[in-house]
């Protein structure tokens, strides 16, 4: 069934501007649910656009791509490691309530076998959500350096061995995405990765500069959740941090304004530019619900006022959503929020291996969209419909 959308004001992800114009979904490359065709309109001109089986009138609104996020380990009481089908499913529904169309479920440390488990479900279900479709698995828990664990439970932790990725992929499938502190690699494990076809991290890392830039120049790594769980950067040794900053891998940032402070924000902003910034939420079970005591990584975490601690004090993932994210990285920085809209779609599909596929509204690509209200002078989005490989599920 192909279906026209007209009426509307469309994100251009390369100029970071709104057109008016329409766009067509339906089957493209033998996928259904892809945007065909997306036509510069006059509002007057609709009798010259392509044939379509329904239409719909955008009234004049503005559509953006819908956000992906490539790290949340779960929403609403749900949490990707330990939810079951129904459980998943409600996560996906909440997810596209706050405009995220993609997610890359992430697991956190547990036995082996657990994360194969869950890595499975995840699969199964892809599209079968009634919400955001779950793109791919993202695993971040096992294979850490216990200097830098945060809030995942030590005993859950690995060595990185290059076998059990075999047998993670294989109930995983792809795409998936792999965050390791690499400096442990003495197997092969980063090259076994990548030639199954995983994109890799560089996350819980004690990693010196030379060799976090050696990572990303070797296996081109992007490194979770930028500053977090890795040195500080000190005069004498940058560190993962540094080569972040230095290199030209995609840098996850968790932008509540807790987990890093907003003229950090700015000044990463400023060094690496936008086209290599990544919002995440590296949300937990608590975003979306209520506060109080929570599971993450195997940890207790208390959760009071929205901020998540485990009982030593330590953060302990957050209740961020993208949306939010977006909203406070156009704040933090001065940018307009069409800016900000690129880290949080065009940029998250990138660094997971899949741009032009999801995060654009361009041919060919997924017709995740949302319906919205854009207010450049207060930097704020109002999300009205939210459509899911052109199905509307919000």
């Amino acid at each position: 069934m192909r279906t026209l959308i007209q009426n509307a004001f469309i994100f251009n992800s390369d100029t970071r501007s709104f057109f008016e114009g329409s766009v067509l979904i339906g089957e493209h490359g033998g996928r259904n649910g892809r945007i065909i065709e997306v036509l510069p309109e006059s509002r007057h001109a609709y009798a010259h656009l392509p044939t379509s089986d329904a239409r719909i009138d955008a009234g004049g609104c503005c559509i953006l791509p819908g956000f992906v996020d490539v790290h949340t380990h779960g929403r609403v009481c749900e949490d990707f490691n330990f939810s079951d089908a129904d459980g998943m499913r409600r996560a996906a529904r909440s997810y596209a309530g706050v405009g995220v169309t993609s997610v890359f479920p992430t697991l956190a440390s547990a036995p082996f076998d657990e994360l194969c488990r869950a890595a499975g479900l995840i699969r199964s279900l892809e599209d079968d959500t009634g919400g955001a479709c779950f793109l791919g698995v993202h695993l971040e828990g096992r294979y850490l350096n216990p200097k830098r664990r945060g809030a995942h439970n030590p005993e859950y932790l690995a060595p990185l061995a290059p076998d059990e990725l075999d047998t993670f992929i294989a109930a995983s499938g792809l795409p998936a995405h792999i965050t390791a502190a690499l400096e442990l690699d003495e197997n092969a494990f980063a090259r076994r990765a990548l030639e199954l076809g995983a994109t890799l991290g560089l996350g819980h890392t004690d990693a010196t500069y030379a060799e976090a830039y050696s990572a990303w120049e070797k296996y081109g790594v992007s490194f979770t959740h930028l500053y977090n769980a890795m040195p500080q950067i000190h005069h004498r040794e940058g560190g993962a941090a540094a080569a972040a900053l230095m290199s030209g891998g995609m840098c996850e940032l968790i932008c509540d304004g807790l987990h890093i402070a907003p003229h950090m924000v700015n000044f990463t902003l400023r060094t690496v530019g936008l086209e290599r910034l990544v919002l995440i939420s590296d949300s937990m079970a608590a975003a979306g619900a209520p506060d109080g005591e929570y599971l993450i990584a195997g940890t207790p975490a208390h959760v009071s006022d929205g901020i998540a601690r485990t009982p030593e004090g330590a953060l302990a993932g957050s209740t961020l959503d993208l949306h939010r994210a977006v909203e406070n990285l156009a704040s933090f920085c001065g940018i307009p929020i069409t800016d900000a809209v690129i880290a949080a779609t065009k940029n998250p599909a990138a660094e997971v291996g899949l741009a032009g596929d999801v995060g654009v509204i361009a041919p060919g690509a997924r017709a995740d969209m949302l319906f919205c209200n854009v207010d450049a002078i207060n930097k704020k989005i109002r999300i009205d419909r939210v459509f899911v490989g052109g199905r509307e599920v919000l």
